[in-house]
């Protein structure tokens, strides 16, 4: 007995439709383009009343877009659709923060943190990418190998797929839940600076989610080549992952710093785009029991920050599984804060959040790993 497969392309599963939710307005234009569907002189048009359906309006039914011709409609369903990545996993901390870990494709995840009531405001913690190459030794990303990049719209759809949780469609400049955008969840964002700062473009869109861009802070640990570049091209806000005042400690810390030690660093700090007292580089310190948090610490971090236009953000540091350090003692924590209050430098306290889902500053971590080439290409045949 002989059996053949028939492996002609009508018998293949049809490829998943790809979502426009989280395009910029220039992928969007173009993805119109490309279908066939739009005439490229009408192409504009139609991409601006689509993308506000989707980021203003957060809607997830094509038919939902009133103003675009039911025809249309319906033949972009057999191109496109409004989908959203999949939660794979949803916490809720005892103190209102939630964790999200988000199925971006097969094999490829990340965890995005929203943190309430800070301050006035509500912060979002997005990732910009799924894993990390930087091994510091105190951050549980650094445990997790790179798996890839984020793409812009994977970034932006992190604010989409929280915003839908919350429930803040449309947007509103009232009563808002989600304030401010913080790339500090998984990744080194300078080394996605293009994604992150196409994502950028999109999260502080007027007609759009529209949180402006000085409430958009992008955290790095010190990619000195791209800081100009960053503040160039966003405006966004700066911080700095720094958590040592000398090289030999920050280059265990952040091995980075062996690359681009703290005096270019530093350097690359001061030519940052736009500083001033109304934008003021924030520097986030670990506190580490025995490691960085002596008085003479917070004294020589008043001298490497000294006329810089700057606020600290002392991280009581949040354990992890088998992680080597412990939390600084309060009184340890208090004592660091002050000397550096009274050099004119605010410097608060952060209170974790989230501890209890793993949702604080440097524990995240998704399952996500690298797909073998073999995995890659069973999926790619698959579609």
């Amino acid at each position: 007995m002989t059996t053949t497969l028939d492996l002609s392309a009508a018998n293949r599963p049809a490829p998943p439709r790809p979502s426009l939710a989280g395009l910029d307005r220039t992928r969007l234009r173009d993805a119109l383009i490309g279908s066939g569907l739009v005439e490229e002189r009408k192409a504009k048009m139609r991409a601006d009343q689509i993308w506000r359906w989707a980021h203003h309006f957060g809607v997830t039914d094509l038919d939902a877009m009133t103003n675009v011709s039911k025809d249309l409609r319906e033949q972009m369903k057999d191109h496109f659709t409004l989908d959203r990545p999949e939660i794979v996993e949803r916490l809720v901390s005892v103190d209102g923060t939630r964790k999200y870990l988000i199925r971006l494709a097969p094999g490829v995840e990340c965890e995005t943190v929203f943190i309430p009531d800070v301050g006035k405001s509500g912060a979002l913690c997005v990732s910009s990418q799924v894993g990390c190459t930087l091994n510091c030794t105190f951050c549980h990303t650094g445990t997790q190998a790179l798996v890839r990049n984020l793409t812009a719209q994977e970034i932006a759809a992190q604010v989409i797929v929280a915003r839908d949780d919350l429930a803040e469609w449309p947007t509103s400049n009232e009563n808002r839940k989600i304030t401010n955008i913080v790339f500090m969840g998984m990744g080194e964002p300078l080394y996605n600076l293009d994604a992150v700062s196409d994502a950028i473009d999109t999260i502080s869109d007027g007609d759009g989610i529209s949180i402006g861009r000085r409430r958009i802070t992008v955290s790095t640990s010190g990619v000195v080549p791209k800081i100009r570049e960053l503040g160039e091209r966003t405006a966004s806000m700066l911080a700095i992952s720094l958590h040592a005042t000398n090289d030999d400690l920050r280059n265990e810390l952040v091995p980075l710093n062996k690359k681009y030690p703290l005096a270019e660093l530093m350097d690359a700090i001061r030519a940052y785009p736009g500083l001033g007292n109304a934008r003021r580089v924030t520097f986030e310190y670990v506190m580490l029991k025995g490691v960085n948090d002596s008085l003479a610490e917070a004294r020589a971090l008043v001298s490497l920050l000294k006329g810089v236009p700057a606020k600290i953000n002392l991280i009581p540091f949040n354990p992890w599984p088998n992680s080597p350090y412990e939390c600084s003692d309060w009184e340890t924590i208090e004592a660091f804060a002050e000397v550096v209050n009274r050099a004119g430098y605010a410097s608060p306290i952060r209170t974790p959040r989230g501890r209890d889902i793993f949702a604080a500053c440097g524990q995240l971590r998704s399952e996500s790993k690298k797909m073998r080439a073999s995995e890659r290409k069973k999926l790619q045949d698959a579609t």
